[in-house]
């Protein structure tokens, strides 16, 4: 039932297509969160020092992650392109390219934040209880950050081609292998240490290393036969390498700059709510990660057709592909905002249930908070597949810069008390308005809101002044164009 072949991308209804895609690709996204959430879920039987402790490293792993972007997700769009123009050997050169771009930059980075962990854990602003934690758990989920991006570019290739139940497969592997490593490492199973928040981290690892060898054997030919790896695809080639970094560098930038609004609004949490402030938050990006599993799933499909449909010469497609997605996501986190203002507490007594009572409210508070701008934040993802997929990736960057560094920053500055030093690299805020930890949480949403509502307006904007029609032009006029993706839309 959600098999979908490469005609029906290209000629099957919109909607009906776009769903069959999507329902894997939130399937195991629903499995690559759960993944997380099994730290959490572990840690918070252990005390709320634990789980404060990985949630300070979170924005960092995830100020990481932007690098795995550059490779993992430009070369989506440009396989998905190459696929929908019928370029087999082109897609397979992406691949292996991609996949080297991919390991080459996490690696750059990966090895610094390993090598001093204990000083970026300082930089943090973490106590003397978390920092150690804090230290061990992002030094040994950083180290295999490079094999997860390898991992995810390989992926991104099946999921290019309409295959997303074999992302699925791959995302479940991992999962299983956490599950039954953390709690056994976190506590002491048997022959295994009480290892704490280490053992959270060396299941994560352990995850990692198991998804990729089993989406290696997919691309070998080994039970899929969708998306394979031949001999001939496993050269260098320069010209690919500047292509997937040229569509892909804007995404890590936009990844970048919300990640490092994200450090530094963790140093603001630290200051203002102290070990209870940072663990409710943590609650709270833990269930949001969840939350906005759908419309990720939504955005990964969308951006493999719309790539697929502008190499097809089908631009109007493109369009609609997005106007649809973005309504039904917008719809559907209505609902899901709801449910979660309903349920906030039962929430936050599942996942942490060792918080104290000021931890405890500030995590209901947070989760109603943030409940209330899911419509906006779903719907953005969406928006911004159809600028990805027409390769105008830019926006993205921009978009995110003025969502987080003009609106969330700004807002939640004012949760600290005046002429306060931040944690996070030892900011000095002046600013500050001692409105308390809760200000952080509503510069959250609202971020979440007024972006999406200036991406809208942005994309009615360019859609009128042909950004697919553009885009349509410079795939079928292959890989020339293509270092220069944004330049035609505004003739």
């Amino acid at each position: 039932m959600l098999d979908v072949d490469r005609e029906a991308i290209t000629d099957g209804p919109v909607g009906r297509v776009l769903l069959a895609l999507a329902a894997p690709l939130v399937a195991q996204n629903v499995v690559y969160v759960a993944n997380a959430l099994v730290d959490t879920f572990w840690l918070g039987r252990v005390g709320e020092d634990a789980v404060a402790a990985v949630g300070l490293s979170l924005p960092v792993q995830s100020l990481l992650g932007a690098t795995v972007v550059i490779g993992a997700v430009g070369t989506q769009i440009l396989v998905s392109q190459r696929a929908g123009d019928g370029d087999e050997a082109g897609a397979r050169r992406v691949a292996v390219n991609g996949a080297l771009v991919a390991l080459a930059v996490t690696a750059a980075v990966a090895l610094p934040v390993v090598a001093y962990a204990d000083e970026v854990a300082a930089l943090l602003g973490a106590d003397p209880a978390l920092a150690g934690a804090t230290a061990t758990y992002l030094a040994i989920v950083t180290a295999v950050l490079p094999v997860g991006a390898v991992g995810d570019t390989v992926e991104n290739c099946f999921t290019a081609y309409g295959d997303t139940r074999a992302v699925f497969h791959v995302t479940l592997v991992g999962v299983l292998v956490n599950a039954v490593a953390a709690p056994v490492l976190i506590f002491g199973v048997g022959p295994a240490p009480e290892l704490g928040v280490a053992g959270a981290a060396l299941g994560t690892a352990l995850a990692g290393v198991a998804g990729l060898l089993w989406v290696l054997g997919y691309a070998a030919g080994i039970g899929r036969d969708t998306f394979r790896l031949t001999r001939d695809a496993f050269a260098l080639d320069a010209a690919t390498v500047r292509e997937v970094v040229a569509v892909g560098l804007p995404l890590g930038g936009q990844r970048g700059v919300s990640e490092l609004v994200r450090v530094l609004v963790v140093g603001l949490v630290a200051v203002a709510g102290g070990a209870a402030g940072v663990a409710a938050y943590t609650v709270g990006a833990r269930v949001a990660t969840l939350a906005v599993v759908p419309a990720l799933g939504m955005q990964q499909a969308a951006q493999s057709m719309i790539g697929q449909n502008l190499g097809a010469a089908a631009p109007e497609r493109a369009r609609r592909t997005t106007t649809v997605g973005t309504g039904m996501v917008v719809a559907g986190f209505l609902a899901l905002g709801a449910l979660q203002l309903l349920f906030a507490g039962e929430i936050a007594d599942l996942l942490a249930p060792d918080l104290t009572a000021t931890g405890r409210d500030l995590a209901v508070t947070y989760l109603r908070i943030l409940g209330a701008s899911y419509w906006a934040l779903g719907g953005t993802y969406t928006l911004l597949a159809g600028f990805n997929g027409a390769s105008r990736t830019r926006t993205s960057f921009v978009a995110d810069l003025v969502k987080y560094w003009a609106v969330r920053l700004p807002i939640a500055v004012a949760a600290v008390p005046v002429a306060t030093t931040v944690g996070a690299f030892g900011v000095t805020v002046t600013p500050g308005l001692g409105w308390g930890v809760e200000a952080v949480f509503w510069a959250v949403a609202a971020s979440n809101v007024l972006g999406f509502l200036g991406l809208s307006a942005y994309f009615l904007y360019t859609t009128r002044r042909g950004m697919f029609a553009n885009a349509a032009e410079r795939a079928a006029g292959g890989e020339a164009d293509a270092t220069a993706p944004e330049a035609a839309d505004d003739d």
